[in-house]
């Protein structure tokens, strides 16, 4: 955990991290579930490289204690070893985790708790994954590891498609946003912005802010920096490391910046295609969420607060679209597709947005359409679907 994590942090969780961890909760068991079958002695590693407590102290887990839940799931239920390693720099939050990760190892789960720096046992964990699937999860509260030495791992040590190697971390916009007025800044702090180089992989982002400097004098210059900025090391990511990379904005309150960019990455379209149904799902538990808090804030007085988008106005406009999505991918391939295998290409702009039954909806559309003789009829997944040319592609 890094600096930034003092006062009443674990006393409760905050929004951001109801999001987070209900992407974890969902995901995590998946990934498990879809890369079991991969490892040499039924064995997925995961690393948990900012642990932090564990747990709040209201009893609620964090994301280690999520992790190793999921780990006593898998033993009991699937057989299957999730082996868990987590790092923690601070020796007040590593007791705290250590007392976690005591009881669940004391009902058989195979976890390490580690104090220091994550860079410090990365290797390890990586050495200890060989030959069985690996999920790194990386939250730090400032700064994350340099993008070289996430492209060492990704890129030359774990390089091939299986056993998988997914990724999920936190790609803070608050420090974007502060680091980007020390480029604006005739006093910046120069080792503050080599830090950040080492970060992106570059100097390269500083050109965003230098841009936003000479435009000033137009509204919202330094946010559009900042997206940008997230927007490119996402592109960079994925061209270094040849995966899927996929970036989602996380925020305290309905239309307000986001603190940080959850930034997945996979080489297989069914973990891009889950991530998306995950993230959707999440997103919406986020709502509820907010709702919740906002009607328990605003007790006995008139409330403003921002209400939820309706899912089935959303689900109305992503119908529609997505029918369109695959007439077009058919009309391109002429031939069978199977939903999977083009994730972001079905769900277009409501990638992470719907869930993924939305996208069986389509399919039917398309079928009364009469575009496809394909109608998702007794395909348990959606995503195991194969939608046929109809007439569209005679």
């Amino acid at each position: 955990m890094s600096t930034g994590t003092g006062g009443h942090y674990w006393a409760d969780k905050a929004l951001p991290s109801v999001f987070k961890h209900e992407l974890l909760k969902r995901y995590v068991p998946q990934f498990g579930g879809m890369t079991g079958t991969q490892s040499h002695d039924k064995r997925v590693v995961y690393l948990d490289g900012y642990a932090g407590e564990g747990r709040y102290e209201n009893g609620e887990p964090a994301s280690a204690e999520i992790a190793l839940r999921v780990a006593s799931h898998f033993r009991a239920r699937h057989g299957i070893t999730v082996e868990c390693f987590f790092t923690e720099s601070q020796q007040k939050s590593f007791d705290r985790l250590n007392e976690v990760v005591g009881h669940y190892r004391a009902s058989g789960v195979l976890a390490h708790a580690h104090r220091g720096e994550v860079d410090g046992v990365l290797d390890s964990v990586v050495q200890r994954a060989v030959r069985e699937p690996l999920f790194l999860f990386l939250d730090p509260c400032g700064l994350v590891l340099p993008q070289d030495r996430l492209v060492e791992v990704l890129a030359r040590q774990r390089p091939q498609r299986k056993p998988a190697t997914e990724l999920l971390m936190n790609f803070s916009m608050m420090a974007v946003w502060r680091l980007g007025g020390h480029v604006r800044s005739p006093k910046g702090n120069e080792k503050s912005l080599q830090r950040f180089d080492d970060v992106c992989g570059g100097t390269w982002w500083r050109e965003y802010f230098a841009d936003a400097s000479a435009a000033s004098a137009r509204a919202g210059a330094a946010e559009d920096a900042i997206e940008a900025v997230a927007a490119e090391y996402a592109r960079r990511l994925a061209r270094r490391t040849g995966m899927f990379v996929q970036s989602v904005p996380v925020s305290h309150a309905p239309h307000k910046r986001a603190v940080y960019r959850l930034v997945f990455a996979t080489r297989s379209q069914y973990g891009l295609w889950v991530f998306g149904d995950t993230v959707a799902r999440a997103r919406d538990e986020w709502w509820k969420t907010f709702e919740t808090r906002e009607e328990e804030e605003s007790e006995g007085q008139l409330s403003f607060f921002s209400s939820r988008p309706d899912p089935q106005e959303l689900e109305a406009r992503a119908v529609p679209e997505i029918a369109d999505n695959l007439e077009k991918l058919l009309l391109r391939t002429r031939r069978p597709i199977k939903l999977v295998d083009y994730t972001l290409e079905v769900f277009g702009s409501f990638y992470g947005q719907v869930p993924e039954p939305v996208v069986r909806k389509a399919v039917r559309l398309l079928h009364e359409q009469g575009k496809t003789p394909s109608n998702g009829v007794g395909v348990r997944r959606t995503r195991e679907i194969t939608v046929h040319p109809g007439s569209l592609a005679a």
